[in-house]
């Protein structure tokens, strides 16, 4: 037991040590102009919906849900702004079907959102296709 607990803090001396390293030598480099800013910690969404509203914005589809556009590498996407979702040829629903399966499952809902914010269309034939991994999310 007391083995463990010396390991602990052994551990614990070491982490604190390499951290304090790493910070000085960031701060050089900074200071050398090698780097313009110290790299600060990315809050990572929790997949979970927070349960404070009646409708989780996270796997709503609505729009009215959020009024944010986020991009998810698809700018090249509004200039279908305006289309009707039963105009676009094969290539153009390509392009949509290659962007919604390069994205985490998580993540189509608020990609549908951004479209209509956008007054940019999702092609007939994925729909069904949106709905589906949606729906298979809500229920995970």
């Amino acid at each position: 037991m007391i083995y463990l607990i010396i390991s602990i803090l052994l551990l614990g001396v070491v982490a604190f040590v390499a951290g304090y390293v790493r910070e000085q030598k960031l701060k050089k480099q900074l200071e050398r102009g090698e780097i313009t800013e110290l790299p600060t910690i990315k809050q990572v969404e929790d997949m979970e919906c927070c349960g404070q509203h009646e409708t989780c914005e996270k796997e709503s589809l609505l729009a009215a849900v959020s009024k944010e556009i986020e991009y998810y590498n698809d700018e090249e996407l509004d200039r279908f702004r305006g289309l009707s979702s039963d105009q676009y040829k094969e290539k153009d629903v390509e392009e949509f079907r290659d962007i919604l399966y390069t994205m985490k499952d998580y993540e189509v809902a608020g990609w549908v959102r951004s479209l209509q914010l956008r007054a940019v269309e999702l092609p007939d034939e994925l729909k069904d296709e949106v709905f589906l991994i949606v729906g298979e999310r809500r229920i995970r």
